[in-house]
């Protein structure tokens, strides 16, 4: 009934490198666990570690170990199912999680695990105005479990973190670092994090991420023109804030956008190109040390564009007697760009207009060769300035959507189209785990409808309240969340409105306390299902412990979702997964079910019509599908 430990997949982990440094111990609670032999562990990793107090490089603050427990501590809660909120909830490849960020991600890493291309945050930015997550995990495990199962549904998760609070960097850093150690584990290998932050938290953002991701996983600082005006009550009026990016591993997949041709200075019968020396700049790189770049060309000036580029040929002869070879500005031989093999490719013989590699004469008389260079794409640069990423953009979208400012200080779409498109294929998962408004969410339908793309999101939000007197509680908004839910619902419409096959939906799930009752039963005499027929909480639906049955399956949460009535019972299917958990479960729709061959099969242990039915259910399906995974709940 809880997430998975971390704590216990990190011993999985040094136990597959190191097994010598694995042991057990028996516990107060005379268990025996296996635990790590540290003395072992400095053993294995003599000369490369670090002892007592000693200098090194890392960045410390109070409550550091507790956010590392935190974020490795398991809780007692699921997510589920709000269809009344829903779009498309039975078709949809998108989710709206309500509820708290940290117990989110717990709940989702083993569903999504290394399948997330793409996190993108926009956290508090620690102000002195803002709230950070309440995390303080110094109560005993035990203790945690069972008061964190039993929260009310908002969390009551936010305190107000003031800048005279004496711990106004700690506190924060703490919340961030719970959550960023999380998420690293959701990254497809080549997948990407890009975090939202200003000068405030900027430099310990990045040593966090430094920490976590490591040196060869910082992909970029992104500087954005967030605003034109900027804070002028500061002392340099401030314009700007940043986009940390860093990859899941140093091959992190960014990828170039299409460029617009227009600005390319020269033309020919082909399309527009810019001509790009073939000399080899690399000072490094000489006649010397790469002799299979050094060779000479044959000019012909009496093949000339009107660009004024000549036709070139690797051989000598009476029509191409002019040599160019390669030098640098000191004159000294180098070398080219290209092999010999590559040129050859690319020259077509006296047609300087349809070859890619020709020459020109430059200052002296000498001849140069230059690549007719045509870029498709182009590198997206570390500073956007654009009007169109400004928070006004941000903040014009929410007017137009709702005709008042109900959030403030909105990401706006096309500076996430933006950051999506440089770092996800067409079919990508984006997550954002500080969902606010929605305007990542927002940006990857807006992004999908544009490219055609079957990108899906996973946005989650805390319901926080809005403030009295706030225009979002003018406008009949309770929480952030509903803010958020009513933008995608919205948006969708919208961008949908000549896009059918937009994906324009998403399912709502909230994270609430476990959907059994935490009860620990002595076998005894009586009836097998009359230990656990009051195990599930009489509030919760069959569709309620479908999802908890999908996330201790690890199976995704996004899947179509069919249902059917098989034997007069509700059957749902989900994937390769087919669940019943309706009470008056007899042999007839054992059998009917088994006819299906289902890859696996959860049933409600309580909902079978008899003992007899329980126990010969199992030999049905050994007989038909011995191969079907059945487990009951």
């Amino acid at each position: 009934m809880t997430s998975p430990d971390a704590a216990d997949g990190n011993v999985d982990k040094l136990a597959e490198l190191f097994p010598s440094a694995v042991t057990e111990q028996v516990g107060a609670d005379e268990v025996v666990r296996r635990v790590i032999d540290f003395d072992m562990l400095r053993q294995e990793l003599a000369g490369a570690a670090v002892e007592g107090p000693q200098e090194r490089y890392h960045l410390e603050w109070p409550g550091k170990r507790k956010a590392a427990l935190a974020a490795n501590t398991p809780v007692a809660k699921t997510l589920r199912p709000v269809r009344a909120d829903s779009v498309d909830f039975d078709t949809t490849r998108n989710l709206f999680i309500e509820g708290d960020n940290l117990d989110a991600l717990k709940l989702l890493q083993e569903s999504y695990l290394g399948q997330v291309k793409l996190i993108y945050i926009d956290p508090p930015y620690n102000t002195g105005n803002d709230f950070v997550y309440n995390d303080d995990f110094s109560v005993g495990t035990a203790e945690y479990l069972l008061s964190s199962g039993q929260m009310d549904a908002s969390g009551a998760r936010l305190v107000p973190n003031p800048e005279s609070g004496g711990r106004f960097h700690s506190d924060w850093l703490s919340m961030i670092y719970a959550r960023l150690k999380l998420a690293r584990s959701f990254l497809s290998d080549d997948g990407i994090i890009a975090v939202s932050i200003d000068d405030k938290e900027q430099a310990r953002v990045a040593q966090i991420l430094d920490e976590l991701f490591g040196d060869d996983g910082r992909v970029a600082q992104v500087v954005v023109q967030a605003n034109k005006g900027g804070r002028d009550y500061l002392a340099l009026a401030q314009t700007h804030e940043y986009l940390l990016i860093y990859g899941r591993s140093g091959g992190a997949g960014i990828y170039d956008l299409p460029r617009d041709v227009s600005d390319l200075p020269l033309a020919d019968e082909v399309g527009r190109y810019v001509a790009r020396d073939l000399r080899n700049r690399n000072p490094r790189f000489s006649r010397a040390n790469r002799p299979n770049l050094f060779y000479p060309f044959y000019v012909n000036p009496a093949l000339t564009d009107a660009n004024g580029y000549a036709a070139v040929s690797l051989e000598p002869s009476d029509e191409y007697p002019l040599a160019a070879v390669p030098l640098n500005r000191e004159g000294v031989e180098s070398c080219w760009r290209w092999g010999r093999e590559k040129v050859s490719a690319a020259i077509v013989a006296g047609d300087p207009k349809a070859s890619t590699v020709v020459a020109r004469q430059v200052r002296g008389g000498a001849w140069n060769v230059y690549e007719k260079h045509r870029p498709s794409t182009q590198k997206v640069k570390t500073v956007w300035d654009e009007k169109e990423v400004r928070t006004e953009a941000g903040t014009r979208e929410i007017r137009e959507l709702f005709g008042a400012t109900v959030f403030d200080h909105p990401k706006p779409v096309d500076l996430l189209k933006k950051l999506i498109a440089i770092a996800t294929t067409p079919d990508a998962l984006v997550l954002d785990f500080f969902a606010g408004s929605g305007a990542s969410a927002h940006a990857v339908m807006a992004l999908n409808r544009e490219d055609g793309g079957r990108r899906r999101f996973i946005a989650v939000q805390l319901p926080e309240a809005c403030a009295p007197g706030t225009e979002a509680f003018k406008a009949g908004f309770e929480t952030i969340a509903e803010v958020a839910k009513e933008r995608l619902r919205r948006a969708g419409r919208a961008l949908a409105a000549d896009r059918p096959l937009l994906d324009k939906g998403f399912r709502v799930l909230r994270v609430d306390s476990t959907n059994l009752v935490d009860a620990v039963r002595a076998p005894g005499p009586g009836p097998r299902r009359d230990l656990v027929a009051d195990l599930v909480k009489p509030d919760r639906t069959p569709e309620d412990l479908l999802f908890q049955v999908l996330l201790s399956s690890a199976l995704p949460l996004d899947e179509p979702i069919a249902q059917e009535k098989l034997n007069g019972k509700q059957v749902f299917v989900v994937g390769e997964l087919t669940a019943c958990f309706d009470a008056g479960i007899d042999l007839d729709l054992i059998r009917a079910l088994a006819e299906r061959r289902p890859p696996r099969l959860v049933l409600r242990e309580s909902g079978f019509a008899s003992d007899q039915d329980l126990i010969n259910a199992g030999q049905v399906f050994r007989e038909i599908v011995p191969d079907t995974d059945v487990k009951l709940i």
